[in-house]
């Protein structure tokens, strides 16, 4: 599959993130030359540090908001990972128009560059968020909801344009809609920091965690390694069928908050049994949130070959041992 890749180059925007430090290294480890812009506003120059020194990387800096920089990153490239966005949906409520510049008009830029560089594929970062208030469960790629956030909105038109690009002008793109992705890397500080390690983290440092309402919301946690099996599948089919749409990318079972707080003490527990006493907090429901989500990814496994290793138990185990060794 990724031996397909040897020797191309593939731009990964937003490469200093969570997501593209892990698409990177996965990339490089394979002899896959790879390209790395990242204006470094949330990805972290740490993840990338142990690259640097390796002559199939490259490191652009620069902002996908400036057509020029995207440019300049696309040339020469082969395929395109974008990952470059300003997640998390309270973010996007707190300021809408930073939010709606990146993810929108930046996702813009990024399709035009590609576009004018004649790149092979164009894979880009999705979100479960567009599926809005739909209720029904699981989520189906072809029936989505109102959108209940800025954040969702401008994704939600990413994959309008996407579709737009691809039958005006023949680039072909696959979207991926991310479901909650954990693992190592992802930070747990700031504000609008990612459940799974910002909880880690407290539980580690003796604080009670804060769920958001009564913990009876649940969402399909999915491990990074599973988000990095699709990405490459994404980028390496030979099936004509699979390209121009998008996929769910998820484990295909769903977790409540409640569960998932447990979970995270019994593992963590078993380095510090002291954490085991720690309590949880109740707090008010978050604006913009959906209560469930769970996705069907048959339509990855159909067309893709999407065959998920790491359920909700064995990616917790591989992610808190990392951040024992990593943030404690």
């Amino acid at each position: 599959m990724i031996e397909n890749l040897r020797n191309k180059t593939v731009l990964v925007t937003g490469g200093a993130g969570f997501i593209g430090s892990n698409l990177c290294e996965t990339l490089l480890n394979h002899e896959v030359r790879v390209v790395c812009l990242d204006n470094f506003a949330t990805g972290k120059r740490k993840n990338i540090a142990p690259f640097l020194e390796n002559q199939n990387f490259k490191l652009i800096e620069g902002d996908i908001r400036t057509l020029d920089d995207c440019h300049t990153a696309c040339k020469n490239v082969d395929y395109v990972l974008h990952q470059a966005a300003l997640g998390s949906v309270p973010r996007s409520i707190n300021d809408p128009i930073t939010t709606n510049d990146v993810n929108t008009s930046g996702f813009l830029n990024m399709l035009v560059a590609a576009r004018d560089a004649k790149v092979k594929r164009f894979v880009y970062a999705a979100s479960s968020s567009t599926y809005g208030d739909s209720k029904a469960l699981p989520k189906l790629e072809d029936h989505i909801g109102k959108p209940l956030s800025p954040y969702a909105i401008t994704k939600y038109v990413n994959e309008l344009y996407a579709d737009i690009f691809g039958s005006t002008y023949g680039l072909d793109t696959i979207g991926l809609r991310y479901f909650n992705v954990f693992g190592q890397r992802q930070d747990p500080n700031g504000a609008y920091a990612a459940v799974i390690p910002k909880f880690v983290q407290q539980f580690m440092d003796y604080e009670s965690p804060t769920i958001n309402g009564d913990g009876s919301y649940s969402r399909d946690f999915t491990y990074i390694d599973n988000v990095l099996q699709m990405n490459i599948r994404a980028l390496t089919t030979t099936n004509k069928a699979a390209l121009n749409t998008v996929y769910n990318v998820a484990y295909g079972e769903r977790t409540t908050l409640l569960e998932l707080t447990t979970l995270l003490k019994d593992y963590l527990s078993e380095f510090d049994p002291k954490i085991k006493t720690v309590e949880i907090k109740h707090g008010a429901q978050r604006a913009g949130d959906i209560p469930h989500s769970l996705a069907s990814i048959d339509k990855a496994k159909t067309l893709l070959g999407y065959d998920p290793k790491f359920d909700i138990n064995k990616g917790l185990k591989q992610a808190v041992t990392w951040y024992w060794k990593n943030l404690k």
